[in-house]
């Protein structure tokens, strides 16, 4: 609710002078300016969201890629392991035929 409150002064001239003055109860809102804010806000929140799900998924990408790569070079040292043994196996047979 406003209020109008008018404010007469007198000069020592005899001169009066009138100043009005409107005083309202509830303060004036935002209107446009928070809907504005909040949207912004809620559009960086999807765009970070979105941001950091891809990062996330790169991320575990190259790891599973790492761990591939590691899997594969532990097979790989299998099989050097296994025809070392092969080779030391035939060796052994080599001198035992040769000994007889």
């Amino acid at each position: 609710m406003a209020e109008q409150r008018t404010t007469e002064i007198e000069t020592p001239s005899g001169s009066t002078h009138t100043h009005t003055t409107i005083v309202t109860d509830n303060p004036r809102s935002g209107g446009m300016g928070k809907w504005v804010l909040l949207l912004t806000l809620l559009v960086v929140a999807a765009l970070g969201y979105v941001a950091f799900s891809q990062l996330g998924a790169a991320e575990m990408a190259k790891d599973n890629a790492v761990a591939d790569a590691a899997e594969s070079v532990g097979e790989a040292a299998d099989n050097v392991g296994d025809a070392a043994q092969d080779i030391g196996n035939a060796a052994q047979e080599v001198v035992g035929n040769a000994s007889e």
